[in-house]
């Protein structure tokens, strides 16, 4: 039996995420200061003490987004598991390299980017208005945390943020200094940093990243599977992401033995379960527990969309090979 109140403590609503303006390294950069992290399920890779985490269980991977106000940018940095952003508000370019000028992309509302691990990557809201996109990251720990291109640390000391070996942030700003014990965080070295790729986009685009309406188009009659062994992007990141739209949808019972998490992407949905029922909306997570059979439809006509994430068998680790 799973109540009413207990699924809408597994659900995050929209207008409710907490944001943290202090995350990241870069948070007091020119350029970068403006940005808004979210974590929705799991700690993610926040590097703040100040950073609020919405649902703490983790189903085998962390939920998060990031809100950027236009010409606002993510710094250049890198995973150790799978990450992936599908644009909820706004149009974003995704740039990657050492210096981020070895291949971009430019995604529209509903776009997909299973992002290659190892690779230094950014991201920047060249929209008119506040935007937003939703993250994936692979591993109950979200991969152990960032690791940035040494430039960025380098230009976060200017601005009084230092990052430690232990991976927290302190800010000299606030009068903070690094605890005894702790030393800064030691950049890449020369060597290191020739083991990360530098993909051309011809490289990374068809294999890594979905169109919206490409999707819309497939979904005409069952889910889409997106990231998976046979998906669009062929891929097994411990993780497996589907889309549902209002044609692939109906009142069929779902019955799985794993996490589901939704992410509303467009229009309003209907939850319904044995015990009560949610109205999803646009930007709402909701973590359905495994085991609870339930219906998923669209709670009113027009377009309607939605990913699912499921966690899987396979280990969270690398992205497949470029």
């Amino acid at each position: 039996m799973v109540t009413q109140t207990e699924m809408e403590s597994r659900t995050v609503r929209y207008g409710e995420l907490q944001p943290c303006r202090s995350a990241f390294i870069d948070a007091h950069t020119p350029g970068s200061n403006q940005k808004e992290n979210f974590t929705i399920i799991g700690g993610g890779v926040s590097e703040s003490a100040d950073q609020y985490v919405h649902i703490t269980e983790t189903p085998g991977f962390n939920i998060g987004a990031a809100g950027q106000p236009p010409h606002c940018r993510n710094s250049l940095h890198t995973h150790r598991t799978a990450e992936v952003f599908f644009v909820l508000k706004g149009r974003w370019r995704f740039f990657w390299g050492r210096w981020g000028d070895a291949g971009e992309v430019v995604l529209e509302e509903g776009d997909v980017f299973n992002i290659p691990t190892g690779i230094f990557r950014g991201f920047e809201n060249i929209g008119t208005d506040y935007g937003m996109i939703m993250a994936i990251l692979g591993g109950d720990d979200a991969g152990g945390g960032v690791v940035w291109a040494p430039q960025v640390i380098t230009d976060a000391k200017d601005y009084g943020l230092i990052l430690g070996d232990d991976g927290k942030l302190y800010d000299q700003q606030k009068g903070q200094s690094l605890p005894t014990g702790v030393q800064p965080m030691p950049l890449l070295t020369d060597e290191e940093l020739k083991q990360f790729p530098e993909p051309s986009a011809s490289d990374v685009v068809p294999h890594f990243v979905a169109r919206y309406w490409d999707m819309m188009a497939m979904a005409d009659s069952a889910p889409v599977k997106v990231i998976a062994e046979q998906g669009l992007l062929k891929d097994r990141p411990g993780f497996e992401l589907e889309f549902i739209n209002h044609a692939s949808s109906n009142d069929a019972p779902i019955e799985s033995n794993r996490h589901s998490v939704l992410m509303v992407m467009r229009g309003h949905w209907k939850l319904s379960w044995a015990d009560g029922e949610l109205t999803l909306a646009p930007g709402d997570t909701c973590a359905v527990p495994p085991g609870l059979t339930h219906q998923l439809v669209p709670a009113m006509s027009g377009e309607a969309s939605l990913f699912r994430v499921r966690n899987t068998n396979d280990p969270a680790g690398l992205t497949r090979p470029l």
